[in-house]
C-alpha cells in the first residue's frame, strides 16, 4: 500500500495531501509522545497520533514517517498546517481511536479486513 492508496481509500479525511503520494508505506506506528516516536518510528510507517501541532511535523520528518494521520478527531492547528503544506507533508484526519485506525490500516496492507 502507498499513500496514494490510504488517501483514495476515502476513510480519512485529507488535511494537506504531500508530494510523495507514491511513497510505500512500511507500517502503522502509534505513538503520542513526541521523544518515542522521534527515536522509534519506523521509515516509512504511518503515524497515527493525536498530537497536531508544529512538534508533530517536525518528528515526523525526522522519523521519516510517510505520513500522519490524527485520530480522534484531533486537529491539526492553523500554524501547522500552514508547514505541512509549505513541507509537503501529507496529514490525515479521523474520528476512529487511535488503535482502530492503526488497525484499519495494516488490514489494508494485508489485502482488506482480517476474519477473526
Amino acid at each position: 500500500m502507498n499513500v496514494k492508496q490510504l488517501l483514495d481509500s476515502k476513510k480519512f479525511q485529507v488535511i494537506h495531501a504531500g508530494d510523495d503520494l507514491e511513497r510505500k508505506i512500511t507500517t502503522p506506528f502509534c505513538c503520542d509522545l513526541l521523544s518515542v516516536a522521534m527515536g522509534k518510528a519506523p521509515a516509512g510507517c504511518v503515524w497515527v497520533t493525536v498530537m497536531g501541532n508544529m512538534n508533530t511535523l517536525a518528528v515526523a520528518t525526522l522519523a521519516d514517517a510517510a505520513c500522519i494521520v490524527l485520530a480522534e478527531d484531533a486537529a491539526l492547528d492553523e500554524t501547522a498546517k500552514k508547514k505541512a503544506a509549505q513541507q509537503d507533508i501529507t496529514v490525515l484526519a479521523t474520528e476512529l481511536p487511535v488503535f482502530d485506525a492503526a488497525l484499519w490500516i495494516w488490514q489494508q496492507m494485508q489485502g482488506g479486513e482480517q476474519k477473526s
